[in-house]
């Protein structure tokens, strides 16, 4: 019987042209996108995948009413995320964090032009919300030299004219992440540059359906990834010279073997390194008998960001009373803040009705007590009471909004600390937890 290469490349041969997420049904679509071990694990777990087209639709709906909303004729966004977020292409991503190369515009009237590399314009040729591909936006010093000047002229000249033909010559426009010589030029062409990243950001915070259920899967997957690290750790640190690196490349290789894209931070850390907190993981071997804390900070499947923390005891003692005292204090900190999470409850009230932690544990506090997240750490922050500023985050919760839950438990001059996280979706009702991982069990003294 013969075997087409037609059939040998398809992801799931049992399906038409288009797998349940309307992605590509072959091994060679151009956009990023989920592995088999990814869809496997998910039929498994009888997980809903998303609609991609739907959720782009809406994602590009929601730029487009943030626009008019605010009375604008477009919104110019560099930030490689909110580029992935309006057209879900992806070019080079970490590299265009720092080369911004990469705009895209959202007119008023919802037409949308990608400036992408010159050599690569068709990656987002997939998504028929993308009416125009071009190059030219690259506007920083390593690729124009001595003449940015005038590439950003030329850049600004294109925006000018296609916001006079689909966003009415309204020269107020959102602009996010602009290098210097890219705000001059549009300034000088007339525009009032207003903070498009308000608009985005707020864009970003209310998911949608599918958005959700992606979400879910790539919070699914991440935890798969994290049960590998762990299982390895556990298995090989007694054993001797395994390094915290060692352990962090676990998670970075289940990550991808999913068809994750990359983790922003190397917050893993082990025993006395735990104290203070924020040490990246490194050459450390980690001892038998410790704490190993980590945040995953992992951009997953389908470019949605799942950050979970966990901290384990790894080795066959027990763990002294004071770190189980704090691990139980981190856990009530979590539990009790999560119960407050609703529609309606403003940011100001969850800063301030918070649960807070003991004395000891007061000046080696996180950053946050909670924050968004979605294609990555998002707005909203909800900080804790001695770092609120009155009138920088005057808002309440909405549903779909999603919300990580922090902890951080440090003893000042202690030798350990305890890092917990929970990424929680907020309901009509209340809210989800779509955490599902295992607190240590050992740590809770049990």
């Amino acid at each position: 019987m013969t075997t087409h290469y037609r059939d040998r490349r398809k992801i799931d041969p049992t399906r038409g042209d288009r797998l349940a997420d309307g992605s590509p049904n072959n091994m060679d679509r151009v956009e990023i996108g989920p592995t088999i071990l990814a869809y496997e694990e998910w039929a498994k777990a009888g997980l809903e995948l998303p609609d991609l087209e739907r959720m782009r639709e809406f994602r590009w709906k929601r730029l487009m009413d943030g626009v008019n909303s605010r009375g604008w004729g477009g919104v110019l966004m560099f930030d490689p995320l909110n580029i992935r977020y309006a057209t879900d292409s992806t070019n080079m991503q970490l590299w265009n964090t720092h080369n911004p190369f990469r705009a895209l515009l959202v007119c008023a009237d919802g037409y949308m032009v990608i400036w992408d590399y010159k050599q690569a314009m068709f990656l987002s040729e997939f998504n028929p919300l993308v009416k125009e591909q071009r190059s030219g936006a690259d506007l920083f010093y390593f690729d124009r030299g001595d003449k940015l000047d005038v590439a950003a002229d030329v850049f600004a000249n294109e925006v000018r004219g296609i916001i006079a033909a689909h966003g009415g010559g309204n020269k107020r426009l959102g602009v996010d992440k602009v290098m210097l010589h890219g705000l001059r030029a549009l300034e000088a062409q007339g525009f009032e540059v207003m903070p498009g990243e308000e608009l985005t950001e707020k864009a970003r915070s209310i998911k949608g359906v599918d958005e959700i259920r992606a979400m879910r899967c790539a919070s699914h997957a991440c935890e798969a990834a994290v049960a590998e690290m762990e299982r390895f750790a556990r298995e090989k640190v007694p054993g001797g010279g395994i390094s915290e690196d060692d352990i962090w490349a676990v998670l970075h290789a289940e990550n991808i073997r999913r068809g994750g894209e990359w983790i922003e931070t190397r917050l893993l850390a082990s025993g006395p390194r735990t104290n203070p907190w924020f040490q990246e993981c490194g050459p450390r071997i980690v001892q038998n008998n410790e704490i190993v804390a980590f945040d995953t900070d992992l951009i997953g499947s389908y470019g949605i960001c799942v950050d979970i923390s966990r901290t384990w005891w790894i080795g066959d003692a027990k763990p002294t009373n004071a770190m189980v005292a704090a691990y139980r204090h981190a856990r009530e900190h979590i539990a009790f803040n999560m119960e407050m999470l609703k529609p309606g409850v403003s940011i100001r009230e969850l800063s301030f009705n918070a649960h807070r932690l003991d004395d000891q544990y007061q000046k080696q506090k996180y950053g946050c007590l909670m924050h968004g997240v979605g294609l990555c750490d998002e707005w909203p922050l909800v900080a804790y009471p001695d770092a609120y500023v009155e009138g920088s985050f005057d808002y309440v919760l909405e549903p779909g909004m999603t919300i990580c839950v922090e902890a951080l438990v440090s003893p000042e001059g202690g030798d350990f600390s305890i890092k917990l996280e929970d990424q929680v979706l907020i309901t009509e009702t209340g809210y989800e937890n779509l955490t599902k991982y295992p607190f240590d069990a050992v740590l809770m003294g049990e």
